[in-house]
C-alpha cells in the first residue's frame, strides 16, 4: 500500500526570529480572521492592512479567502488574483528578510512583478508589501522618542538592522497606498530588548501597535499579542486602562499558555488576540482556552481594575470585593522594601540580619535606605518571584503562586528577593499570617491577577485584611467568602496545597 504524500504548509515549518518576534501559524492566523465577519470576503471593494508583516500568512490567508468570495463576481480568476493583490491587500514589513519571506508567501515571488509572480498588474518589485526607510528618533536622554530604545543599543550603521519599526515611527500606510483600510490584522513585534535583556529589562512595544492601528480608524481591528496588558506593569498601565474602558473591544480569545497557540513559544502570562468594531458598542465576549478546557463569557472589560480571564476567578473575586472592603495590598511593601537589590548579600558582621536570595546573615543597619518603620517589627517576607514557571499552570493546571513565605522577626530585613506584608502584633500574628498567606484561596486570589512571574503589592488587590488573632483554613475562608460547591471545586483544582513539592 502506497503512502499518501504530506506536504505541510512551509509556513507552519518556520524558526521564530526571536522571543520578540514570533511567527503566526496558519492556523492561528485562520482563527482570527474567523472573527472578522464573512460578508468581508465577498466585497471587492474591502481592504486590508498588516502592517508589520513577518512571514505573510495573514496576508496569504486574506487573499484566498477573496478568491474564493469573489468567484461569481469575477470568473476571470487572472482578473481577480490581480485585483485582489493590488486593489486589496496591502501590507508593511519590519525587516529586509521579512519583506522578502512575506512577498513570497503572497505573491509566490520575492519580485511582486517579477515573471514567477502570480500578480500580473505590479509595476514595482515590492508591490503591496513594502518596507519604508525609517529611523529611531533620539532625543536628549538618548532614547527615541517613538518606541523608547536606547540609543546606545539601536544607534546602529546601515548592516546592522535598528528595529525602527516603520508603523510606529512615522509610517502613515494610508498615505503611501492612498488607501483607507476596512481591516487592520496582524502580530506586532512584542518587546524591545535593552542591552539583549528580556523580561524586566526589556521594552514592551506591542501596545504601542494597537494604539497606531485604531488612531486609523478602521472598521475592524484585530491583533494577537501578549495578555500581561491585561493586569499592566512596565509601560503598560496606561495602556491597561484605556482598553478595559473601550467597550469596541468585542471579542477577546485568549490562552493562557502560550504553547497551546505558539506551539514551542513560552510566553509569560499567555497570549490573546481580540476584535475591535470602529461602529459597535458592548460588552465583550471572553473566551479562556487552557489546553482542553473552555471558558466562554459576555461581561464588560472595566467591572475591574485588572481583567481577569476566567468567569469563575471574576465570580470569586466578586464575592472577595463584595464581602470585604480593605484589602492587603495596603500592606505589602513595594519592591525594594528596604531599599536592597537582588544583589545585596550577608557581611561578615551587622547589627541586622538579613535574608537574601543567597542566604541568611549579618548584615549594617546604615546600609538600610528605606522601609525603617519595618526593620524592628514582626512581618512575613514573601518572595517577590513566583516559582510557577512565567506566572503560569503547568501543564497539569496547577499552581504554587508563592515560592517562599515567612515570618520575619524584629531586627530582620531581606533584599529586593522579597516584599514584606505586615507589620504583625507579635510573632504568634506574624505566623497566622503565613498560614493565611498560604491557603489555597489567598494564593488563587493572588494568582487571580498574576500573568507573569513577577509578584507586586497590586498582586493583592483581592486579599482582604482578616484579623490575625486567630488562624485561617481554607475551610473558614470559603465560608466566609460564601463559594459554591463549584468555587470551591475550581480553586482546588488550581492551586496546590501549600505542603506539595
Amino acid at each position: 500500500m502506497r503512502a499518501t504524500a504530506h506536504n505541510p504548509d512551509i509556513l507552519t515549518c518556520l524558526a521564530n526570529l526571536s522571543a520578540d518576534e514570533v511567527f503566526t501559524p496558519p492556523k492561528v492566523a485562520s482563527e482570527m480572521l474567523d472573527i472578522l465577519p464573512k460578508a468581508l470576503f465577498c466585497r471587492s471593494d474591502a481592504t486590508f492592512l498588516d502592517p508589520f508583516c513577518k512571514s505573510g500568512v495573514f496576508l496569504r490567508e486574506i487573499a484566498r479567502r477573496l478568491n474564493d468570495g469573489l468567484k461569481d463576481q469575477m470568473p476571470d480568476e487572472q482578473a481577480r488574483i490581480n485585483h485582489i493583490l493590488t486593489k486589496q491587500v496591502f501590507g508593511l514589513a519590519i525587516t529586509e528578510l521579512t519583506s522578502l519571506l512575506s512577498r513570497r508567501s503572497v505573491y509566490c515571488s520575492k519580485k511582486a512583478d517579477g515573471k514567477y509572480s502570480i500578480a500580473t498588474a505590479f509595476t514595482r518589485p515590492d508591490g503591496n508589501i513594502r518596507l519604508p526607510n525609517t529611523e529611531h528618533t533620539w532625543n536628549a536622554a538618548g532614547k527615541c522618542a517613538q518606541c523608547g530604545a536606547n540609543k546606545d543599543d539601536y544607534d546602529r550603521d546601515d548592516t546592522l538592522e535598528a528595529y525602527a519599526y516603520p508603523f510606529i515611527h512615522g509610517i502613515d500606510p494610508t498615505e503611501i497606498f492612498n488607501v483607507k483600510f476596512d481591516v487592520i490584522i496582524g502580530n506586532p513585534p512584542y518587546q524591545l530588548s535593552d542591552g539583549g535583556g528580556t523580561g524586566s529589562s526589556a521594552r514592551p512595544l506591542y501596545h504601542l501597535f494597537i494604539e497606531q492601528a485604531m488612531k486609523l480608524e478602521p472598521r475592524y481591528l484585530t491583533m494577537i499579542v501578549p495578555s500581561r496588558w491585561f493586569t499592566g506593569g512596565k509601560g503598560l498601565d496606561d495602556f491597561r486602562v484605556r482598553m478595559l474602558n473601550d467597550d469596541r473591544i468585542r471579542k477577546i480569545v485568549d490562552y493562557s499558555d502560550s504553547r497551546d497557540c505558539f506551539p514551542g513559544v513560552d510566553i509569560a502570562g499567555g497570549v490573546n488576540f481580540f476584535l475591535w468594531e470602529r461602529d459597535r458598542r458592548g460588552p465583550c465576549e471572553i473566551t479562556n482556552i487552557h489546553g482542553e478546557k473552555v471558558d466562554t463569557s459576555v461581561r464588560p472589560l472595566n467591572e475591574m481594575d485588572v481583567l481577569i480571564r476566567h468567569s469563575t476567578i471574576l465570580a470569586i473575586a466578586r464575592k472577595a470585593k463584595a464581602s470585604i472592603q480593605t484589602y492587603l495590598s495596603r500592606h505589602v511593601s513595594a519592591r525594594k522594601p528596604f531599599g536592597l537589590d537582588s544583589k545585596a548579600r550577608p557581611k561578615a558582621s551587622g547589627d541586622l540580619t538579613l535574608v537574601s536570595s543567597d542566604g541568611t546573615g549579618p548584615f549594617p543597619g546604615t546600609s538600610v535606605t528605606a522601609g525603617k518603620e519595618l526593620v524592628h517589627v514582626w512581618k512575613v517576607f514573601v518572595s517577590k518571584a513566583s516559582s510557577d514557571h512565567g506566572g503560569q499552570a503547568d501543564r497539569a493546571g496547577l499552581r504554587k503562586v508563592f515560592a517562599r513565605v515567612l515570618t520575619a522577626g524584629p531586627g530582620v530585613v531581606c533584599s529586593e528577593s522579597y516584599l514584606v506584608v505586615g507589620p504583625y502584633a507579635d510573632e504568634s500574628h506574624a505566623k497566622n499570617a503565613v498560614t493565611f498567606l498560604t491557603t489555597r484561596t489567598i494564593r488563587y486570589l493572588v494568582a487571580a491577577s498574576l500573568y507573569t512571574q513577577n509578584i507586586t503589592r497590586d498582586r493583592f488587590d483581592f486579599v482582604p485584611i482578616l484579623s490575625m488573632k486567630r488562624t485561617w483554613t481554607d475551610i473558614d475562608l470559603y465560608a466566609l467568602l460564601n463559594l459554591t460547591d463549584d468555587e470551591v471545586r475550581h480553586i482546588e483544582t488550581t492551586i496546590r496545597p501549600w505542603g506539595d513539592a
